[in-house]
């Protein structure tokens, strides 16, 4: 299915790279600039991940998490300044540590690092739909479908090691009052 998704985007992106642009209007450079701001907050996360797991599996999905949020951060960076629009400050990069060193009290389990990078993708993938929704200019629109098929192709490999390792946090079954019981 991503396939379908990743040609209908290289369809469109042909026509808008030859229409005329206006200029950004504030939600776009808001969305834009939020989206910037998160992916690199993202950043911080994923490379503490890296500096705390030992899992061989963890330290596979951070990279890739790390990788490709890098990737769709500099596209976002490469529009704004095009456009003219100042960067807001982020972190700066974390050191690399050893896992091993950092002490007890201090490190992330890989749950929780696992749960933390869940939420956060989810929240960028509803964050995409929300600015896409929104924007007017096409090029826009489709750099945030961009990221979002990046972040939906990363989040299926994700969900399926929580699983596999009992990490995945469920919410308790609902029925509704009057409803038959369901087992």
């Amino acid at each position: 299915m991503t396939n379908a998704f990743e040609a209908i985007s290289a369809m469109m992106k042909t026509f808008v790279d030859e229409a005329p642009k206006p200029p950004l209007h504030v939600g776009e450079v808001m969305d834009l600039w939020t989206a910037f701001t998160a992916f690199h907050e993202a950043h911080a996360l994923y490379q503490i991940g890296l500096n705390t797991t030992t899992d061989k599996d963890m330290q596979h999905v951070l990279q890739n998490a790390l990788d490709g949020s890098i990737s769709d951060t500099k596209k976002i960076e490469k529009l704004l300044l095009k456009e003219g629009v100042p960067l807001p400050l982020v972190n700066p990069k974390k050191p690399l540590s050893e896992p091993d060193a950092v002490p007890e009290g201090v490190k992330l389990k890989d749950d929780e690092i696992a749960n933390l990078i869940s939420a956060k993708v989810a929240a960028s993938i509803t964050f995409c739909a929300q600015a896409m929704s929104k924007t007017v200019r096409t090029d826009v629109g489709l750099m945030f479908f961009s990221i979002q098929i990046n972040l939906m192709k990363f989040a299926a490999p994700l969900k399926n090691l929580m699983i596999s390792r009992g990490w995945l946090r469920i919410p308790p079954k609902y029925n509704p009052p009057g409803a038959p019981d369901r087992e």
